[in-house]
């Protein structure tokens, strides 16, 4: 009985975990003021933007930490799965899709954090300008984006691991771009 407990209390930390994760990355100023577009593609950079955040951190946690880190994955890509599902995808058409949004995934998660590690700004507004907006954009759009990302880097790693392990990661949100620059 103790395992299938176990197993209960840590499908509840995941999704409890996961649930800050997406709200976090549905905070309406993102796309009224971070010029992220308010687009299936758009909210899925959104949330890769913050699922980032969330494994940049949980990389330097315990076994634990990082078990629950495997797990918020986990969900991540079975919501992906569900949301193409939903969006009248074919059966045969998901596992490509998948493929390709994970490769996308993957990719964002080596660019982010090295420049979240290097403090590069400027490197993270052009890349998330480019993910973002298209190859030809321009960045200083996202300037306020990548700010807010290294904010939120730089909170995470003053974050104590019992937070990691039981679930309770928070995000800085700010109401608007105004707050940021106030």
């Amino acid at each position: 009985m103790g395992l299938f407990s176990r197993r209960r209390g840590n499908r509840q930390v995941v999704q409890r975990q996961y649930g800050v994760i997406t709200t976090t990355a549905r905070q309406p100023c993102f796309y009224t003021d971070y010029n992220v577009p308010d687009t299936v593609m758009g909210r899925f950079e959104m949330l890769s933007a913050v699922m980032i955040l969330f494994l940049s951190r949980t990389s330097r946690s315990s076994e634990i930490g990082k078990q629950l880190s495997q797990d918020v994955v986990d969900a991540f890509f079975l919501d992906i799965d569900y949301s193409i599902r939903e969006l009248g995808v074919g059966d045969n058409s998901v596992p490509k899709r998948m493929k390709k949004l994970a490769g996308m995934f993957y990719g964002r998660l080596e660019r982010y954090v090295r420049c979240l590690q290097d403090r590069d700004l400027s490197q993270l507004a052009i890349a998330l300008a480019h993910n973002i907006e298209g190859a030809d954009a321009d960045h200083q759009p996202m300037a306020e984006l990548a700010r807010w990302m290294l904010a939120n880097f730089d909170h995470l790693a003053r974050m104590d691991e019992v937070m990691v392990e039981t679930g309770m990661v928070s995000f800085l949100v700010p109401e608007s771009a105004e707050v940021v620059r106030g």
